[in-house]
Parts: C-alpha cells; sequence; structure tokens
C-alpha cells in the first residue's frame, strides 16, 4: 500500500507494525496515511481562515469596527454545533473547537486595531 503525501508538509508517518509480530501492519498503515492526510488539509485549511480573518481584521481597523461581533459568533456557534450533530460529531466538541479559533481570530483582530 503506498501512502498518499500530497498534502503532507513532512515526512511520512513511519510504518506501522502489528502488535505480535512487530511486521508492517498494511491495515493500520491505511488509516494512518488517511488521517495524515486529513491532518495536513486541516492545516492548509485554517492557514487559508486566518489569511482571510487577518484581511477582515484589517479592514475592521481601518473602518474603526469593533473586533469582535458577538451576534454573528453565536449565529455561527449555532450553526456549526447543527453541522457537527448532522455529521455524528461531538456538538460540544465542536464548540470548543469553534470558540477556540473565534477567540484567536478575536485575539488577532485586536492586535491589527492597536496596530491601526
Amino acid at each position: 500500500m503506498t501512502q498518499d503525501t500530497s498534502l503532507a508538509a513532512g515526512p511520512a508517518t513511519p510504518p506501522s507494525t502489528g502488535p505480535a509480530t512487530g511486521a508492517p501492519d498494511p491495515v493500520l498503515a491505511g488509516y494512518r496515511a488517511s488521517i495524515d492526510n486529513i491532518d495536513a488539509a486541516l492545516i492548509h485549511m485554517l492557514a487559508e481562515r486566518f489569511r482571510i480573518t487577518k484581511a477582515v481584521g484589517e479592514y475592521k481597523a481601518r473602518t474603526d469596527l469593533p473586533a469582535s461581533d458577538p451576534g454573528r459568533e453565536e449565529r455561527q456557534i449555532s450553526r456549526l454545533r447543527a453541522l457537527a450533530e448532522d455529521a455524528h460529531l461531538d456538538p460540544d466538541f465542536g464548540e470548543k473547537f469553534i470558540r477556540f479559533i473565534i477567540d484567536e481570530v478575536i485575539r488577532h483582530h485586536e492586535r491589527a486595531k492597536n496596530e491601526a
């Protein structure tokens, strides 16, 4: 089984071995290759999201808008909790994840406002 490392930014995870023999376990290696590719995609998607929110923060700083928009944040959290439920992902986990991102974005926006 060949590992697709097209999204990976570094060396691939070493082959997995079976518990009893120490021989490479192709099933586990395949799962881990998929996880590695998903992790790489997540990083690239987060980087793109932060490029866009950086532009939003700069715009807000230029136009004297507040760094946060609590109404939008709550709408986003509600929307993403529903998406998490539809995807069979724990909505509490989804909310914690998006709140972490929102808090980081607000911090960046506040920094942009202070630097303007």
